[in-house]
């Protein structure tokens, strides 16, 4: 099978297709047949090496952490799956034309492939995120860096949840902020003012999903390191405010609930582009451009 995988930590360049033999499902894993996979930061800091210090990557190493397509080998223990069937979720290597899942959902008819492939990491982060920052229901929400996928997926859960959210982006995106439930503003100097004039009572909570060094400002916004978390800024700690990261918890009901919100209509997932497998690296370049709305998905079959 044709997979995309990197020997040696780099840019772009270092990552290849190649050809290599099928894994194997192990207990309690799946084995699908992609169509599917999304693109995630972790994708490239992985491949930069900005992971090493607390993850170990054995060469040559495959890419992707999420995917959707259909079931070809079942593992032992599996039970509710059966070959055949649409799935999507949680993997290794999944820009890959086969790959193993650890946690998944059924995906439902009226879902596409690469919807479905875009949903996990952006559902397990936003909603962790929103659990941990500590705001509620009619409380303020400040997104710094809410265009993308997992800002995007933060300000329709948070709406959901019914927290105001005020949105940063560059201003060709605010209408897309708007229809998401948002109050849009742009990011850089003048933050804290124009936040300010937006909501004069004060902002409870905020999150940082660009990672660009700006914990401090938001934590002089919201008045409290407490409600403050970053899911990209590994210094936020530093300041006394929180960084969200893994393990997910109980992911396999998490995907089947975020399913039914698109299947109804309630949650949307933007895909801003998509790619063959055998431009991965293309995909990666724009995704580390920090100019994407919504998620970029490879398509593999």
């Amino acid at each position: 099978m044709k997979a995309i995988e990197f020997n040696e930590y780099g840019g772009p360049d270092v990552l290849h297709i190649v050809d290599v033999e099928p894994p194997q499902a192990g207990p309690g894993e799946v084995r699908i047949r992609v169509r599917a996979a999304g693109v995630n930061a972790s994708d490239w800091k992985r491949r930069e090496g900005q992971y090493r210090a607390f993850e170990d990557v054995h060469f040559p190493a495959g890419l992707g952490v999420e995917g959707a397509g259909i079931v070809d080998e079942v593992g032992p223990g599996v039970t509710d799956v059966t070959i055949g069937d649409m799935v999507f979720g949680f993997g290794e290597n999944t820009m890959a034309e086969q790959a193993v899942l650890t946690h998944w959902a059924k995906k439902p008819d009226n879902l596409s492939f690469e919807v479905a492939a875009g949903l996990p990491v952006v559902s397990d982060t936003a909603t962790r995120a929103l659990d941990q920052v500590g705001v509620v229901e009619g409380q303020t929400l400040l997104v710094s860096g809410a265009a993308g996928g997992v800002g995007s997926a933060i300000v329709q859960l948070a709406h959901l949840r019914g927290i105001i959210v005020i949105g940063t982006a560059s201003a060709a995106k605010h209408d897309y902020l708007r229809e998401l439930g948002a109050v849009p503003t742009t990011y850089g100097e003048g933050l804290e003012e124009r936040v300010r004039a937006l909501m004069p009572d004060g902002v409870d909570a905020a999150i940082d999903v660009a990672g660009s060094g700006i914990i401090p400002e938001l934590i002089r916004i919201v008045g409290d390191p407490a409600h403050v978390l970053s899911v990209a800024d590994f210094s936020a700690e530093e300041y006394g405010a929180k960084f969200s990261h893994g393990p997910p918890v109980d992911p396999a009901r998490l995907f089947a609930e975020m399913a039914e919100l698109c299947s109804v209509g309630s949650f949307t997932l933007h895909i801003d582009r998509t790619f063959p497998l055998d431009r991965a690296k293309e995909a990666q370049e724009l995704s580390q451009s920090g100019s994407v709305t919504g998620k970029l998905v490879v398509c593999v079959d």
